[in-house]
């Protein structure tokens, strides 16, 4: 794809290479295999060597398996998911923390309870208590500039979808009790979340709006990671140490950041802006003043000639419906690509007409979350690489790519920390 629109909105362990013998496609099954096993009895694993071993790998071999696949160490991956385990439980049964804890692998309540609070940014009590239908509250990091995060979601001032209002993001949603409308007020330390709809909620409405809010506050990244290692590289150094605590915000769901992606290829973030608010007024349902993004089913249904009056290409047009018949059709699954491999991720995405390396690495960062995705192609990047590394002419695609490999595996936060540069340069 050539180059598209400029985007101006605990450490790894060293690796070794993956086996030369084995070809992407055997690593991402071996990588789904391995997933799938530890996944299936969690409490088996305690640690790396357990599972190296019952999978019949080294400890070497598999960090190299998870840093290509899962963009994190196996270590973090397996935390993760006792996490995630963890969090279907608390939602399904009332049993004690300690039995939760103890099923899911953690050898004690009060590790259980630290892990629960980092990757949930709330105690399990209180996620358990979700059910009620409370407003509820996310612990944030320190440092968390919630400017940063607020500017990303107010950069269009005309959105039918989501508004700022002072230190309030106020975000239309669809939910699978229908559409309702995230308030998101970020204070010092901590952010008040309240879920507003005219139906009645199910017991599991309330879980994914913390999911969802998590993601648009940029809350499942490895931030501390990725400084401690940033602030050992000398162009990465003085980028970041004068943005710490800098998260990056995802979309609200996979499908609405990959109809992002293939609505911006090839044109300005204000013409993108455009398009964007018309397939919303199109296709959205409408609640509270804005309008939620639609659902595959209902940009499918979208009228090619109606988009095409409404300044769409045509290439852009069908790349855009074809997508979305895809995903309403079972024969994409973009809300499952995070559970995979990030390989079979682009893989998956790549496949489908219209959509190029830019389009799935924009994906994989914004959409999924993958921690190591670099969006090659993009002219923001670009240029931001050219200025930082004080080179005369802007790099080209390649020349991104093998330049951003030196920031593996957080190419995903070091590409939005350089165009946060960019942007701080740009008149």
């Amino acid at each position: 794809m050539a180059a598209a629109r400029a985007e101006c909105g605990e450490p790894a362990a060293p690796v070794t290479e993956p086996r030369a013998t084995a070809t992407p496609d055997d690593d991402a099954a071996r990588f789904a295999a391995v997933a799938a096993r530890a996944r299936a009895d969690l409490a088996s694993f305690p640690d790396v060597r357990a599972l190296a071993r019952a999978v019949g790998s080294t400890t070497d071999e598999l960090n190299a398996l998870f840093i290509a696949h899962a963009h994190t160490t196996p270590a973090t991956w397996l935390l993760r998911e006792r996490v995630r385990a963890a969090r279907a439980r608390l939602l399904e049964s009332r049993a004690p923390l300690a039995t939760i804890a103890e099923a899911v692998g953690f050898a004690t309540e009060t590790a259980f309870r630290r892990a629960f609070l980092l990757d949930a940014c709330m105690a399990p009590e209180a996620y358990r208590a979700l059910r009620h239908g409370e407003p509820f509250e996310l612990r944030l990091p320190a440092r968390y500039r919630a400017g940063d995060v607020l500017a990303y979601h107010g950069r269009d001032p005309t959105s039918p979808s989501e508004r700022i209002d002072g230190t309030r993001l106020v975000k239309a949603v669809t939910t699978i009790d229908g559409p309702a409308v995230l308030e998101i007020t970020l204070g010092r330390g901590r952010a008040t979340v309240r879920l507003i709809g005219n139906r009645r909620r199910s017991p599991r409405t309330l879980h994914d709006a913390h999911a969802t809010a998590l993601r648009l506050l940029g809350l499942r990244g490895d931030v501390r990671g990725f400084e401690a290692f940033a602030l050992g590289d000398p162009i990465l150094a003085p980028i970041v140490a004068a943005r710490r605590g800098l998260h990056l915000p995802l979309t609200t769901t996979t499908f609405e950041g990959l109809c992002w992606a293939i609505i911006g290829q090839q044109i300005n973030l204000a013409f993108a802006l455009g398009l964007r608010r018309d397939v919303l007024d199109l296709a959205g349902e409408r609640i509270g003043g804005l309008i939620a993004h639609p659902t595959p089913e209902q940009v499918a249904a979208l009228d090619i000639a109606e988009l095409r009056r409404r300044r769409f290409s045509r290439a852009k047009a069908e790349y855009l419906l074809d997508t979305a018949a895809a995903v309403a059709a079972g024969k994409l699954a973009p809300e499952a690509l995070g559970d995979g491999s990030a390989v079979a991720a682009e893989q998956a995405l790549t496949a489908m007409r219209g959509i190029g390396t830019w389009t799935a690495r924009y994906v994989l960062m914004r959409g999924v979350g993958f921690a190591d995705a670099a969006p090659v192609g993009d002219v923001a990047l670009a240029a931001a690489l050219q200025h930082v590394t004080g080179a005369e002419r802007r790099p080209s695609a390649d020349e991104v790519d093998a330049l951003m490999r030196r920031f593996s595996p957080y190419r995903s936060l070091a590409t939005f920390h350089l165009w946060a540069a960019l942007r701080a340069r740009t008149p």
